[in-house]
């Protein structure tokens, strides 16, 4: 008679709410989501306009953390809360982790900086698609959607979402709407494309920029 396997432990929220974190500045909330990052095993996410955290560079992380404190009317610590973010990146290809990542063609196309930044993280992304670990998959601007793309969000080890917005990031552990952005997740995934298309439309999107 097989042993069901035990469930995996979910990982720990924050001590402080996401609100609370984020009143204190961009860096207290990256370095909640790089712990959050160092404690998941197996991820997927979908990041419609955005190039996904784990994959910035750091100017460009940079870039996208001083809007956030411009709209949240915080401090500019963009430069502190880029370097808690980027340091994700070690998580990639570590210990047996898996990332599945979709990103929105218009991801590619978001002026985040100047064209510079853009095109440096353009060039990040082309290197980073052979990563060990990490699946991405791009959905094309024109790809005949099954969902609409909704916000961007990324499940935590199968049993915990973060959505984030305008409003902040929401953390959800309800099954049943877990089991609803697994869904969306599948759905988005049929209009995607990998590999070789991906990389041609990374390439594409480079040389607008």
């Amino acid at each position: 008679m097989n042993t069901p396997a035990p469930p995996k432990p979910q990982p720990s929220a924050p001590a402080a709410s996401w609100d609370d974190l984020l009143a204190r500045g961009t860096e207290h909330t990256q370095r909640a989501f790089h712990e959050l990052t160092a404690a998941t095993r197996d991820y997927a996410g979908h990041s419609p306009d955005l190039i996904w955290g784990n994959l910035q560079t750091p100017a460009y992380a940079q870039e996208v953390l001083r809007m956030v404190a411009r709209l949240h009317q915080l401090p500019d610590d963009s430069h502190a809360g880029a370097a808690e973010r980027t340091a994700r990146a070690r998580y990639l290809g570590q210990d047996g982790r898996t990332y599945h990542v979709l990103l929105g063609e218009q991801a590619l196309l978001t002026g985040v900086g100047s064209p510079e930044v853009m095109r440096a993280q353009l060039e990040h992304l082309l290197t980073a698609l052979d990563t060990p670990g990490l699946q991405l998959g791009i959905i094309p601007a024109r790809a005949r959607l099954h969902v609409y793309p909704g916000d961007g969000f990324g499940i935590h080890d199968g049993t915990r979402v973060e959505v984030e917005g305008y409003r902040g990031c929401e953390t959800i552990t309800d099954p049943k709407r877990v089991g609803l952005f697994h869904r969306a997740f599948r759905l988005l995934q049929e209009s995607a494309v990998y590999g070789q298309e991906a990389r041609l439309l990374v390439i594409e999107a480079l040389r607008g920029w």
